[in-house]
């Protein structure tokens, strides 16, 4: 059975060969109780989104991880900042703007960032 962290590498990945930029994966589990990971990762479009997010969902109903929650941050540009919430592993799919803006590895700067 894999472990949470592989299940997160293993997401990273699929983001990867998706063609997501600067992917980072950081452990939170320290720092609060509702998630252990996050994988960030920038896209280009909403349908460059769309891909990616039907992939991780995908990925999820494969390996026994629930998908909780999936939430658009912006739904009338469907490319800003889009969440995908699998409870130990939560996925954030931002474009460059919003990535910049909201600089999500600054504001968890306390977790380990292990990509």
């Amino acid at each position: 059975m894999k472990t949470t962290r592989e299940k997160a590498f293993e997401i990273a990945q699929l983001l990867e060969d998706g063609k997501g930029g600067d992917i980072t994966i950081i452990e939170v589990s320290a720092l609060n109780s509702w998630t252990d990971f996050f994988v960030i990762a920038t896209v280009t479009s909403s349908t460059h989104w769309q891909g990616l997010h039907r992939q991780v969902t995908e990925y999820a109903y494969d390996n026994d991880m629930q998908v909780h929650q999936t939430n658009r941050r912006h739904p009338d540009s469907g490319d800003d900042w889009n969440l995908i919430d699998m409870g130990a592993v939560v996925v954030h799919l931002m474009s460059r703007d919003a990535r910049g803006f909201y600089a999500l590895e600054e504001l968890w700067q306390g977790g380990i960032r292990l990509r």
